[in-house]
């Protein structure tokens, strides 16, 4: 592989290939972070040394700078696989200027996304309808892991590969949380339903502050896109539409924080929080 083809390999960011719509049958495991193109991309300090502690992850290869290198040494982080010494220029030229990555790069196998009905009945897990930027939904996974979020739900298209920048926003949540990835999120809402969730969308139009609704386990909070909100028949497949009052003048949030605080209500609602 040349050089270009390399750099054009890491910046790649294309969305998993859309299955089309199922037979009734049991949906096929899917890695959750897939790329046609090519392998996850994981880097920044937390990120990688969260990847190399999941014995779930398979690392392929590792770029570490030498002071890299040395710092994991000195936290006695196993690397798994022997990792190339490379100058930080190198794995700048890879990911591009504006990335972060603190001397490590690596690429690994995507982890498994397990299926919907293999969802742990009890706690909490969020539901994504078309969140589309990775920032927001790395800081999603980031506070789902705080929470001890049992999962998040999302879609296979309309929503951002977990790798590159949503791995590196979500500081190493990626290897604690589990991604499902389903291709049609209002089958995938009924389903929750039918098994037992409370299924509460969040949205500035909701019928009631989500403090007030009587929160039950196991509950999924589901989540839209912001500006757009969530999508009708989302809103029409969720058990109760509930919005997040604000004291202020400012009455909406970023969807990272209305998540953020939306779990915190959830959480202390249902007991969760020790």
């Amino acid at each position: 592989m040349s050089d270009r083809d390399q750099k054009q390999q890491f910046r790649r960011a294309g969305k998993a290939p859309d299955k089309g719509r199922g037979s009734g049958r049991r949906p096929v495991r899917r890695d959750r972070d897939a790329n046609p193109d090519g392998p996850a991309i994981l880097y920044g300090w937390h990120t990688v040394a969260a990847a190399l502690a999941n014995p779930q992850r398979q690392i392929r290869k590792l770029w570490v700078t030498e002071n890299a290198a040395r710092r994991l040494a000195d936290d006695k982080i196993d690397t798994r696989v022997t990792p190339e010494i490379v100058r930080p220029s190198l794995i700048d030229q890879r990911l591009g200027p504006d990335a972060v990555h603190q001397g490590l790069l690596a690429e690994a196998d995507p982890l498994p996304s397990p299926d919907l009905d293999m969802l742990e009945q009890q706690g909490i897990v969020l539901v994504l309808d078309q969140i589309t930027d990775p920032h927001n939904v790395g800081a999603i996974m980031r506070s789902a892991a705080a929470f001890a979020v049992k999962a998040i739900v999302t879609t296979a298209r309309h929503s951002p590969e977990a790798t590159g920048v949503l791995a590196k926003s979500a500081s190493g949540a990626l290897e604690m949380v589990p991604l499902v990835t389903v291709q049609n999120l209002a089958r995938a809402l009924t389903g929750l339903n039918d098994q037992g969730f409370m299924t509460v969308g969040l949205d500035s139009q909701g019928s009631e502050n989500l403090g007030a609704v009587a929160l039950r386990q196991p509950l999924a909070l589901v989540l839209g896109a912001e500006g757009k909100g969530l999508r009708q028949l989302t809103r029409e497949t969720c058990s109760v539409v509930a919005r997040l009052d604000m004291p202020g003048e400012i009455k909406s949030l970023n969807v990272s924080n209305a998540a953020v605080l939306a779990l915190y209500i959830g959480a202390v609602r249902l007991g969760l929080m020790g």
